[in-house]
């Protein structure tokens, strides 16, 4: 899938780079996900170094600093690994066993990273400990409005989870429109848009956020980010229906060959619209605007180059 996702796929038009520290902050977030706990099997070690998570920050975050892009790539290592223990080790699977894992996540949630009261961390586990850490991390930023906006996007995160949990149960398929609202938030895609902002202090005010073009062009690069992973994950992840493929064939009645030719038709068709969304909001853009524009172009250019070269899906 990975030959015919790089020849259907059109290579999004924005520069390939990466950062100088992605190799280091590779290292150290294995390092912080053992230590936690989050990877505390040779297994799950071997997963998360499969997944190459400084890689991605990196081309997410080719000009932060290290600190920036440190907090960006623990925060995958997190994803990773709570997405391999619902799709590889069955927690996923049943929204009464993942339920009681997300409310215990939601309470840590609750805490925005204040002082840590180990009553309340403490029962969520390694995983509620590395949650905590991200978000005491990003309050040090003293940006108390992007720490609401993370904490708000996760727990999206966590309910989605739940609705995916409750498909699998049922054996259900989602319609395309609604698998693509829902991977939006499945994908976890909307908080690390939101640290990768704070790395390229792409920080528009509340009144250029609430602006509907860019609401869209944000909504789109969110898409295109899943879509891509949609395509290089397909053999390991269309089973069990959450995959933008599987919804087309489930939808339009297509065999797998010609669903998969659309998903890729509906990326290489969401990048001409987003260089379209972009080409009217750049003229005129006040400088915060323009980096958060820059850093969607990194996000979706680096999903693309990283899902070249990750062996996550092997």
């Amino acid at each position: 899938m990975r030959d015919f996702a790089a020849t259907a796929l059109i290579g999004p038009p924005f520069p390939a780079r990466t950062s100088r520290y992605a190799a280091d902050v590779g290292a150290r977030s294995s390092r912080w996900a053992a230590e936690i706990g989050l990877a505390a099997t040779a297994a799950a070690a071997a997963r998360l170094d499969r997944a190459n998570a400084g890689d991605l920050a990196g081309r997410a975050c080719p000009d932060a600093d290290l600190d920036h892009l440190q907090l960006l790539a623990d925060l995958f290592s997190w994803l990773f690994t709570f997405d391999d223990s619902c799709d590889d080790d069955g927690l996923g699977d049943d929204p009464s066993r993942l339920a009681p894992v997300v409310g215990r996540l939601l309470d840590v949630l609750d805490l925005l990273g204040g002082p840590d009261p180990a009553a309340a961390v403490a029962p969520a586990g390694p995983t509620g400990v590395g949650l905590h850490d991200l978000c005491r991390r990003l309050r040090a930023q003293r940006q108390p409005y992007l720490l609401l906006r993370f904490t708000a996007q996760f727990r999206s995160y966590l309910l989605a989870l739940l609705w995916e949990a409750a498909n699998r149960q049922r054996a259900r398929i989602p319609a395309v429109e609604e698998y693509r609202q829902m991977r939006r938030h499945t994908g976890g895609v909307h908080p690390s848009f939101t640290l990768t902002d704070l790395a390229h202090h792409a920080l528009p005010d509340a009144g250029r956020r609430a602006d509907p073009r860019l609401s869209a062009l944000d909504g789109l690069a969110a898409d295109l980010v899943c879509w891509c992973n949609d395509l290089f994950s397909y053999d390991k992840e269309s089973r069990d229906g959450h995959n933008l493929a599987r919804a087309i064939a489930q939808e339009t009645g297509q065999d797998e060959a010609a669903a998969l030719a659309e998903a890729a038709g509906r990326f290489n068709a969401g990048i001409e619209s987003y260089l379209r969304l972009e080409a009217a909001m750049l003229p005129g853009a006040d400088p915060a605007v323009t980096r958060m524009l820059t850093a969607r172009r990194c996000w979706i250019r680096g999903t693309y180059d990283w899902s070249l070269h990750s062996t996550r899906y092997h």
